[in-house]
């Protein structure tokens, strides 16, 4: 059971992440785990990882959020209480530290690795964009009730709480594309930090290459699909990838014009 693909193209300077993607669990974790596959899933991002791959260059990670959040630092990406997610009954006993130590040597693993494939994207183009690609629930109190209000819940949410200021540019070249593009024939609602600012991800890379990468964290709200069946809506499904490749060139060519 691996961690993550890496259908990385070291010839492309944006890269595209989908961390929250997988559903898999060790067995281990397997094992203890409370939490109904359906849930647990509706609190992941299923088909991230496909709106991920119109960027040309993808990391997406298998393994579920519940066994490690690789959106959160260390000292919190391991879910213990019902309180670390959503108030949910998570596990059926405590976690032992060995088993913990075991999630969080996945975490180390997994941002070693993404050292090295940015470092050598720095090598290349003298800087990147990441791509850190998210989905959110709209329909919490239930599938046949009324959706959460879209004056705080935008089509696309683009998280900048820890972007640097020299990339301001960048982010906006971004949400002015997104929002010229449609959602079953009717114009985007892209906003800046409406729902969620972005977490571990884009802090990471914003402390380490702050000076030459810029991280995106971007959330499509789940109208795309079937947030209670995780059934796609194709045309939809389509409309979303259509209007993220769409973003790739201008923002590249912001990010060049900030250096």
């Amino acid at each position: 059971m691996i961690l993550s693909s890496w259908a990385v193209d070291a010839t492309r300077p944006v890269l595209a992440t989908a961390i929250h993607a997988g559903h898999e669990l060790r067995p281990e974790i397997a094992d203890l785990m409370h939490l109904e596959p359906e849930l647990r899933r509706r609190e992941e991002d299923p088909h991230t990882d496909e709106i991920a791959t119109v960027v040309g260059s993808t990391v997406v990670v298998h393994r579920s959020r519940f066994e490690v959040d690789l959106n959160r630092d260390p000292s919190s990406a391991v879910y213990v209480e019902p309180e670390d997610a959503w108030d949910l009954d998570l596990w059926a006993r405590p976690l032992e530290d060995p088993v913990v130590a075991r999630s969080l040597e996945l975490h180390d693993r997994f941002y070693g690795q993404l050292a090295e494939t940015l470092d050598e994207l720095v090598a290349r183009h003298g800087g990147f964009v990441l791509y850190d690609v998210h989905s959110f629930n709209h329909r919490r109190n239930g599938p046949n009730a009324a959706p959460a209000d879209p004056t705080t819940h935008p089509t696309v949410n683009l998280g900048t709480g820890s972007l640097p200021p020299k990339w301001k540019p960048v982010a906006q070249t971004f949400l002015d594309t997104m929002n010229s593009m449609t959602l079953g024939g009717a114009v985007i609602d892209a906003r800046e930090n409406a729902k969620f600012r972005g977490r571990y991800m884009a802090q990471f890379i914003h402390e380490n290459y702050g000076e030459v990468g810029c991280a995106l964290a971007i959330e499509f709200k789940k109208t795309f699909m079937d947030e209670w069946t995780g059934h796609i809506h194709p045309d939809l499904f389509d409309d979303i990838k259509h209007a993220l490749a769409a973003t790739v060139e201008p923002t590249w060519k912001e990010h060049q014009s900030c250096l």
